[in-house]
Formats: structure tokens, sequence, C-alpha cells
């Protein structure tokens, strides 16, 4: 970090600041000596082109080199759910037993819930390094970190579980960190480029990426694990232990780890292109100048400052721990943190251990039946199909629809849903789990992904990055995905505790809940995210100015 720092922030920060000193003190009069007032009505005059502009070419261009990253967080951060099983199988089957090896109970929380811990921790320090030093400054900083640490863990060191497992995690924290600072910075860019008609689409497609990302991670274990399996027959596991797993499968899950990275490491040059946001320069940095210049190239037309005319704002300066942020924004901060915690606790739940729950309802066959491969190759099918059917459309419902719709009525909508949905499966559990009722519970498990996604798994990552003032986006996006981070945490710690059966818990586990009553949790889990949904402000067709009140002074009264 401190190696990488001083190129990618520090050097354009200061830049950046000698820039700023230079035009402000144009015509003989310092920065300091204009009236807040005055600046922020000249700020706001710039902004105004932004909001009211059509859909230009670059608005995709930034799409895809901000969804790309999220398309590698998502491949990165659920990659390791598929590849979990053979890790079990490789590093800790012991031939005197009867059954394959699995991940202790201990190792597979880390080996799961280590890059989430790093992700927590990356939003809040990158959210806040955001607003500091501005959103281009460290974006290209947090893709380097993600495809360093992505191939890193890919050759994690030795052939010994101890050695390889703590290598794995160390590395899928620092892979976790790049990820979490991809969250506000991405929101928060996208949101301040776009026009106030569109911006909930282009912020949608951008997390929409995620769905792709997982699908890939699907597709890629498909393909790996087939070439591998057709080149290194092997014999199922009761009829060879050893044999089964053969010493190519270790290559199989190093592959697939680190193949992600590649699309990423693609768009690392256009990021670094992309201009500073126009919101950030005027609003922040307080060069109105550059960000009109800025915006002439996104734009694609040439914008003369006094033909930019819009909205004045008092240039207020009050902090987040003030008593004025919790006037206008406490309610909203609430609202952004408890839905995303409460929406991770139940969708991280189901996205990291569906080969556990495919496995219990006997959708996949029992481990010894196959080998290793065989094993990876159903669970990845499993999975590519619900990606395939419920959480890349739900996604892409979200764009179509949020600026239709809103962002409220369809985060309400998705809570609903899945909790209806949920309460379908385990209310029921005991007869879909039979054979020949598998597909009744594939359909309904689908469904709540679906709804998760055309729901609050976008909506929640869409409204902080609208509703906050620009001094403070990135912050409170950040400490809102952190809260949600934490829920996630929570998921992947406790579901896989929790879900074990009450009285033949696997080798390694005390005893649980049970699935049934995780489930009956998960379902009560989504209906406290639709009361908490309550409080989330609408922000479809307005600026990002209004949304943040910030062209609106203490007394209420617009400037």
């Amino acid at each position: 970090l401190t190696f990488f720092l001083p190129y990618h922030v520090e050097a354009p920060y200061k830049a950046h600041k000698q820039e700023r000193t230079r035009r402000s003190t144009e015509g003989g009069r310092s920065l300091v000596e204009r009236s807040p007032a005055a600046m922020a009505t000249e700020q706001l005059n710039v902004l105004k082109a932004l909001d009211v502009a059509k859909t230009q070419l670059y608005h995709f261009k930034a799409v895809v080199i901000a969804g790309m990253g999220f398309f590698t967080d998502a491949y990165d951060l659920f990659c390791i759910a598929l590849v979990t099983k053979l890790l079990g199988r490789i590093y800790y089957t012991d031939p005197a037993l009867n059954e394959p090896g699995h991940l202790p109970a201990n190792v597979s929380a880390a080996v799961n819930g280590v890059a989430l811990c790093g992700t927590l921790a990356g939003q809040l320090f990158f959210g806040w390094l955001g607003d500091k030093l501005g959103r281009k400054s460290v974006y290209g900083f947090t893709l380097i970190l993600m495809v360093l640490c992505s191939i890193a863990s890919g050759l994690s060191f030795g052939h010994e579980a101890k050695g390889v497992m703590g290598t794995l995690c160390f590395f899928r924290f620092w892979l976790g960190f790049g990820v979490g600072g991809d969250y506000p910075l991405s929101a928060t860019i996208m949101s301040e480029y776009a026009n106030k008609k569109t911006r909930g689409t282009f912020i949608a497609a951008v997390f929409a990426m995620q769905g792709f990302g997982i699908l890939f991670g699907t597709i890629v274990t498909i393909i790996v694990s087939s070439a591998f399996r057709h080149a290194f027959p092997a014999p199922p596991f009761y009829i060879d232990a050893a044999a089964s797993i053969g010493p190519e499968a270790d290559y199989v899950w190093r592959i697939i780890v680190m193949f992600g990275t590649i699309p990423a490491a693609l768009t690392y040059y256009w990021r670094m292109k992309m201009p500073e946001t126009a919101r950030y320069t005027a609003l922040i940095a307080g060069n109105t100048k550059q960000a009109t210049s800025d915006m002439s190239k996104v734009l694609n037309k040439e914008i003369s400052e006094e033909n930019v005319q819009g909205e004045r704002a008092t240039g207020d300066t009050w902090g987040l721990f003030s008593r004025q942020f919790m006037k206008r924004h406490g309610v909203h901060l609430l609202a952004t943190t408890s839905t995303w915690f409460l929406l991770d606790v139940a969708f991280y739940s189901q996205n990291l251990f569906q080969k556990d729950i495919f496995t219990k309802i006997g959708w996949i066959p029992p481990a010894k039946t196959m080998n290793a491969l065989e094993e990876l190759y159903r669970i990845a099918r499993a999975q590519a199909l619900i990606a395939l059917c419920g959480t890349v459309p739900g996604y892409w419902f979200t764009v179509a629809f949020i600026d239709i719709i809103g962002r409220f009525w369809i985060q309400l909508m998705g809570f609903t849903m899945m909790t209806i949905f949920m309460l379908a499966i385990a209310i029921p559990y005991d007869y879909l789990v039979k054979p020949g009722h598998h597909t009744g519970f594939v359909v309904l498990y689908g469904l709540t992904f679906f709804f998760a996604n055309f729901g609050p798994n976008s909506t929640t990552f869409i409204v902080p990055a609208e509703i906050f003032p620009a001094r403070l986006r990135s912050t409170c996006h950040g400490i809102s995905a952190a809260t949600g981070k934490a829920g996630a945490i929570i998921g992947a710690f406790g579901f896989l505790y929790a879900s074990q059966d009450q009285k033949k818990p696997e080798t390694g586990y005390s005893r649980g809940i049970g699935m049934r009553n995780a489930l009956f949790v998960l379902a009560g889990t989504n209906f406290l995210g639709l009361l908490f949904s309550l409080l989330v402000p609408e922000s479809k067709g307005k600026s990002l100015e209004e949304l943040s009140k910030e062209n609106v002074g203490d007394d209420g009264i617009e400037a």
C-alpha cells in the first residue's frame, strides 16, 4: 500500500491542488476571498448541463469501465464458493475415512468470509479517500490491488493444507480490500457523470455486471473442470479414494481463482484516462473552469461557463458527525445502512452456500459417488442455472425499470417477494427435498434471487450514491456498503453453523437449528428489510444537488 499510494494518489492530488491554486488566483483574487454563496452559485451553474444532457457514447463507455470492476468483484467474491469442496478433497481427505474430505468448520468460515472482511475495510477506507483526494485519484489503485491479489491467491504457497489455506486467506483479505474500494468509487463516479433522467439506469447497469461476473465464474469452472476431467479421467471416490482426486486437481482451483482478473486488467488504461467527475472538481476542489473543461470532453461539445445556467447553493461545510448532517441525512444514513445490512445477511447466505443447499436437497449426488472434478462440475452447473434463470435477469430488470418504477417501490417489492418465496420454501421444506420434488425447490429458490436483484440488492447500491452531499457522497456510500458487508459476514459465518442438522451435524460442526429453521430466519431478515425500506427516499428524476439539499441553506430556504 505504501509503495503504490504515493504514485497513484499523492502525485495526482498535489498536481490538482497546484492547478486549483493557480486557477483560483486568476484575476488577482484568491479562492478564499470569494464568498461561499458566490462560489456555490458558480459551481452548480456548471453542473446544470450534466443534469439535462442527452445520453452520450461516453456514458456507455463509463458503464463498461466501471462495470468491469464489478464483474471482477463478483467473480472474485463468489468463485471461492465453487471450489471450497474441491479444496476440502485435495487438502483434507483422510484415506482412513469412508467419506471425501471437506474443509474444517473454522477453515471453511475463514476461506468464505475473509474476503468479506477485507471488503468491509476497503469500503470504509476508499470511500473516505474518494472524498478527500478525488474519485479518479484512487480508482486505478483499487483495480491494481484486485488483479495482483487475485493472481497471488491462485499462487498460494505449497501443497500442505496449513500453508495453502493461510496464504489463500491472506491474499483474499487484500483482494477484498481492493474490491471494497470499487463499491463507493464506481457508484459515485457513475452517479456524478449521469444525467438525472437516466442516472438510475446507468448506476444499475454498472452493478448489473456483478451478475455477469457470477455467471462467468460458473462458466469458467464448467469449462476448466470438463477439460481436466476428459484429459485426466479418475474413478469415483468409493472405488479409489486417492485416485478420485488426482494431482491435476490442484491446478484446477488455482486457474479458476485467477481467471477473472483478465477482463478487469484490460480496462485499467481506460480507467486511468477517465477525467475527474465535474461535481468533485467544482463542489469539492473548487475549480469551476476545470469542471467545465472536463464536462465538455464528457459531453463531446464545447460549453462556455457563462452559457451554463442552473441552481444556486449555500456552500455549506458541515461534516459527517455534525448536527446539521444528522438533521438532514441522519434518517437517510439509517435507511441505507440498515437495509443493506439485512439484505446481505440473506443474499450472501444463499449465494455462498448454494452448494450445501443443493447437496442437502439431493440435487447434487452424494460426494463419494463422484470424483473431485465431477463434483466441481455438478456444483458449477447447478449454480450456473440459478445465475442464468434468476440472478442475471433480476439485475437487468432493475436496469430496465429503475427510472420508471423508482428506487423505493422496487426495493419494497423485492424485500416483499423475497420474504414470500423464502417462506414458500421453508414451510413445505420437508416435502420439497424429497426425490421428485426438487424442481419446485429450485424454481422457488431461483425466484428469491430474481427478486433480490430486481430489488434491494440493486437499489441499496444505487440510493447511497444519490442522496448525500458531494463532499460526503463517497464516504456515506462506503459506510452503507460496509454495513452491508457486516451483514454478509454474519451470513457467511453464521448460516454455515446455523443450518447444521439438529441431530446429526456434519463432522467438525456443532448442532444447529437445521436448514428449515435457518430459512425461516432468513425470511424474517427479509421482512425486517421491508420495514426499514419505508425510510428510503425516492430519488428518481431529481438532481443530485436537490436530493442532497446542497441548494438549501441551514434555514431551509433555497440559495
